[in-house]
């Protein structure tokens, strides 16, 4: 499976058996009046078969930016019929209010070319409860949140990967060079005892080492 990132929380997941972005980001120009950094490219030329909508912020949500005509799972929980077999919607908040300070988030959860992935969103509570680690169960790869402020921070997102122990752990929603808000990555990686930078802004997971412990896998800025 090969693994593309756009920036922020979007992800494009693509094999023999499909397409799936999650959480593309439209135009963010409006941003910078309210004096955010958000200076990731747009996302353009991609195409998919399905569509997930973690939750409704704008540099989450920017659906207009996928071309093809995918199947969209929405900002909701459940068990969900998709092009590429069930997922599972998990519901989740993005703070530590029970979501009544930023809203809902959705956790999904989906088997694409033999491996099961979860992408958690904007995932803003204290940690996670057991109902939502049984219903994610055993994965592969995770996207985790790693930047605090409307999201957890590197410890609880160490936890996390602690706790569901998949082969590899991308972060994702932190500070870089493009944006101008949350933290770096460096708290969390410094946490976690197998990390690999990568040159580029995707990877096949086929060329990726697995011992046994979550690799944390940064790919570079887009």
């Amino acid at each position: 499976m090969r693994v593309d990132w756009y920036g922020q929380a979007a992800f494009r997941c693509s094999g023999p058996e499909g397409t799936v972005f999650i959480d593309p980001f439209g135009d963010m120009s409006a941003a910078a009046a309210h004096g955010v950094k958000f200076e990731y490219p747009a996302i353009e030329g991609v195409d998919a078969d399905l569509l997930l909508v973690t939750h409704e912020h704008s540099d989450h949500n920017g659906v207009e930016a996928i071309g093809g005509e995918p199947v969209l799972l929405r900002s909701t929980a459940g068990r969900l019929e998709s092009p590429i077999g069930e997922v599972v919607a998990i519901a989740s908040e993005h703070d530590e209010a029970a979501g009544t300070e930023r809203g809902p988030n959705t956790i999904f959860v989906f088997g694409l070319d033999g491996l099961r992935i979860a992408h958690f969103g904007d995932f803003g509570q204290t940690s996670m409860r057991d109902e939502q680690a049984a219903a994610i169960g055993q994965v592969d790869l995770v996207f985790l949140p790693i930047g605090d402020g409307p999201t957890i921070g590197a410890e609880q997102a160490a936890a996390i990967a602690e706790r569901l122990n998949p082969r590899w752990v991308v972060p994702m929603h932190y500070r870089t060079e493009r944006i101008g808000f949350l933290e770096p990555h460096d708290a969390f990686t410094q946490r976690m005892p197998h990390v690999e930078h990568l040159d580029d802004t995707g990877f096949d997971t086929d060329a990726l080492p697995s011992d046994g412990s979550p690799l944390v896998v940064v790919p570079a800025v887009p």
